[in-house]
């Protein structure tokens, strides 16, 4: 279906009314810089297609969108894929990553192209932080249980992506999603990132309240630690496809633009 831009302000709108927005942190966001161009990356369990929603919505906004395909294979690499889109852009560009990607979107985003930073239910490590020891610290999401390896090669079952990563999607629609899953390889969980583009750049993190892949909890601690403007979604870990209006404003305001 084509989106008009009345259709466009209207989701906008009728998204508003599915948030509860809050300002997290000791200290306000300095003012994002106007910025056209978005760089969308994906986290596990996943491809660039997850984004397409939202990519639409972007688009009708006159915003340049690219979707980086993650190679799940390790972090430095997962990490060059997104510095060689971020390297193509023409100016000012919002970096946004969705849960793994978080750790992209952190390292990644010192580049001097990233104007702000945009985390939708996303890992927003610290410099050198061990991040499966900081989610140790809270109660293990339900979808932990449902990964399954062949060898190095990890993915999540059928039972727990649709309950546990997809469970506020259509039954149909998490299915196709299902189906197109990304593998990852389990050196991609192993690495650290050696910077924390949040300690420098605009932050804006989307938690989603009904999340059984990260904690919710987990997700607001990060948030508030990086002094982030948060939204807080009723939605599952996949709020990009379930709500995309609403991360779509997210994006638009961290990029600067009147939603």
């Amino acid at each position: 279906m084509m989106i008009n831009r009345r259709t466009f302000s209207t989701l906008l709108a009728a998204g508003a009314a599915a948030t509860l927005v809050s300002t997290r942190g000791t200290a306000t966001p300095p003012l994002p810089t106007k910025a056209r161009n978005v760089v969308l990356v994906h986290g596990l369990f996943a491809d660039g297609s997850c984004w397409t929603e939202v990519i639409a919505r972007l688009q009708v906004a006159a915003v340049n969108v690219t979707s980086v395909q993650n190679p799940l294979t390790t972090l430095p690499e997962a990490v060059a894929s997104a510095q060689r889109v971020l390297e193509r852009q023409d100016g000012p560009t919002v970096l946004v990553g969705h849960s793994f990607s978080g750790m992209i979107v952190t390292e990644a985003g010192v580049h001097p192209n990233v104007s702000a930073l945009v985390y939708v239910a996303a890992r927003a490590p610290d410099a050198g932080e061990d991040y499966t020891a900081l989610a140790k610290t809270y109660p293990t999401p339900p979808a932990t249980a449902g990964i399954v390896f062949d060898g190095d090669e990890g993915r999540l079952s059928e039972e727990a992506f649709l309950r546990d990563f997809a469970g506020d999607l259509p039954a149909a629609k998490a299915k196709v999603l299902y189906a197109v899953q990304e593998p990852f390889q389990k050196a991609l969980l192993t690495g650290k990132t050696t910077q924390a583009a949040w300690r420098s750049k605009p932050s804006f993190y989307a938690v989603s309240t009904e999340d059984r892949t990260i904690n919710p909890d987990l997700e607001r601690f990060m948030a508030k630690r990086m002094g982030a403007k948060t939204i807080e979604v009723k939605a599952s870990h996949l709020s990009m496809i379930s709500h995309p209006q609403v991360i779509t404003r997210l994006i638009l305001e961290a990029a600067g633009h009147e939603a």
